[in-house]
């Protein structure tokens, strides 16, 4: 039998017996037969390894579903509570002002009854009949007044606007309110604005003392 190869010459013909024809293909047999196994090893490796991905696909686009779903839900959330929120100020903010309502009735009527005349007396009821009005609505808001004569200055309560030289009231003490301090629960609303005794100067009886209306009295 001829066979055919080429060399660096050209092209040469070579015989080849049946016998070597025969071991040639049985040397292909044997390598076949040792690759088959690690080919079939090796594509049952591929395959398994599809499938991971393939589960790993899966696990993720549900993890992307669940995580899409967990967001929108957390955004409804928000806008719920941004939405009751809302309404629980309207409401607020709507009770607030009817409990007003009232008093400016009665601002009304002491109005109707100054233009009306009389002695006055009309006009004084109608005006106190407002404060109360404005007192029990404040208390029905949880705000009270301060106590603040004769009392201890207190920074958080009362604003120092005046200190008068005085052997009556022990030093720091409050002793007249320009105007009153509201406190809303525990917290202060405004601070008293007031005038604190101070104590006396020892000036050998030539000094002066100042008055809580902010004049002076010589001392004899």
């Amino acid at each position: 039998m001829l066979k055919r190869h080429k060399d660096a010459k050209g092209e040469v013909e070579e015989n080849i017996s049946p016998e070597g024809e025969h071991v040639d293909a049985e040397l292909e047999q044997a390598t076949s037969a040792q690759e088959a196994p690690q080919i079939g090893s090796i594509e049952a490796e591929v395959e398994k390894l599809r499938q991971q991905i393939a589960e790993k696909d899966r696990a993720l686009a549900e993890l992307k579903d669940k995580y899409l779903r967990v967001l929108a839900d957390s955004d409804n959330v928000r806008k719920r509570a941004r939405l009751q929120a809302d309404d629980t100020v309207r409401l607020q903010r709507e009770s607030l002002l009817r409990e007003l309502l009232p008093i400016i009735d009665n601002l009304e009527r002491a109005v109707g009854a100054a233009q009306g005349g009389g002695n006055g007396k009309s006009i004084v009821e109608g005006v106190e009949m407002v404060l109360r009005s404005v007192f029990d609505f404040l208390k029905a808001q949880g705000v009270s007044q301060l106590a603040s004569i004769g009392q201890a200055f207190d920074p958080q309560k009362h604003e120092a606007v005046d200190h008068v030289a005085s052997s009556e009231h022990p030093p720091n003490t409050v002793i007249a309110e320009f105007h009153r301090g509201y406190q809303i629960g525990d917290r202060t609303l405004r601070p008293a604005r007031v005038s604190v005794a101070k104590a006396m100067a020892d000036d050998g009886g030539n000094g002066a003392e100042r008055k809580p209306g902010g004049g002076e009295v010589e001392n004899s």
